[in-house]
């Protein structure tokens, strides 16, 4: 099932689709069952619409803004940086905010601001990181981070800290310190689930040994574009055969293409993986 469900999603228009509407459901889920209820600020964007809703006393709504300030990024992105991506990242951010209106209920799960800090918090982190996963943004700083990271070449940090920070002033101003306090643990929440379903980031190394070498190369990078190093002269310890030893980096996202590569070159090869903190070099990077 898993496996069948991972062809399916190699697709990238249908896994690309995919992870959009799965993020404008949850996103939906999220504001009208967590994060309203609640009076939970989300980070990004999303947060922004909040706080225009907050303070033009429901004029703007959530939904109107969310799409009004997106407008200019979604443009910007498709003249900087793709078509197809800025297509699928208008369709979660469009769709998202067409489904809040529709998804709005009065039956609410609960009125804790950190239950619902926490809940919102983590289907939103995991929304996030599966359409980042299919490469889908979801509009404002993911935007901005992937047009700073093309043109200067540094990381975003610094800028969502900031901006996350004046969104929980206001979160504090509007609604008291308490509330500003829980998004705060929300924001966390958020950021840690979208490390764990954002899997095109987790870099891993992997140790293969075959007595087919050039045919795994070929096969890996067929595949998976992935360059390979191979060590000759291994020797098995036990049967004193003679192997080679291939090492390459992969992403976690490539497990599966990994292992259809290495059964089609070599079905009786060994391999071993481990996670790795980062690399330095030329490490390639698919198209948005």
């Amino acid at each position: 099932m898993q496996k069948a469900f991972h062809n399916f999603m190699k697709n990238q228009y249908a896994s690309r689709l995919g992870g959009a509407v799965f993020y404008a459901i949850i996103v939906a889920f999220a504001m009208n069952y967590f994060w309203r209820p609640g009076h939970i600020y989300s980070s990004g964007f999303t947060g922004l619409a909040q706080l225009i809703d907050t303070l033009s006393g429901g004029k703007i709504s959530v939904p109107l803004a969310l799409a009004l300030i997106n407008l200019p990024m979604l443009i910007l992105a498709w003249i900087k940086l793709s078509w197809r991506f800025t297509l699928f990242t208008s369709v979660a951010v469009l769709l998202g905010a067409l489904l809040m209106p529709i998804l709005q209920t009065k039956t609410f799960l609960t009125t804790d601001p950190l239950v619902n800090a926490m809940f919102g918090g983590a289907l939103n982190g995991m929304g996030v990181g599966i359409a980042l996963r299919y490469g889908v943004g979801t509009g404002g700083l993911d935007i901005v981070g992937m047009l700073a990271r093309k043109k200067f070449g540094f990381k975003m940090g610094p800028v969502n800290l900031g901006f996350n920070a004046c969104l929980m002033i206001g979160a504090g101003v509007a609604y008291g310190w308490k509330y500003a306090l829980y998004s705060i643990v929300g924001i966390v929440i958020s950021s840690r689930m979208i490390d764990i379903f954002f899997t095109r980031q987790q870099q891993m190394q992997v140790m293969i040994i075959t007595t087919k070498p050039d045919e795994m190369v070929h096969a890996i990078y067929r595949r998976l574009r992935r360059g390979v190093t191979i060590v000759d002269q291994a020797k098995g310890g036990y049967t004193g055969n003679q192997r080679a030893v291939l090492l390459t980096v992969i992403t976690q996202q490539e497990r599966f293409d990994l292992r259809e590569a290495m059964h089609e070159a070599d079905e009786h090869a060994f391999s071993s993986t481990w996670k790795i903190e980062h690399t330095v070099g030329r490490f390639y990077e698919p198209e948005l």
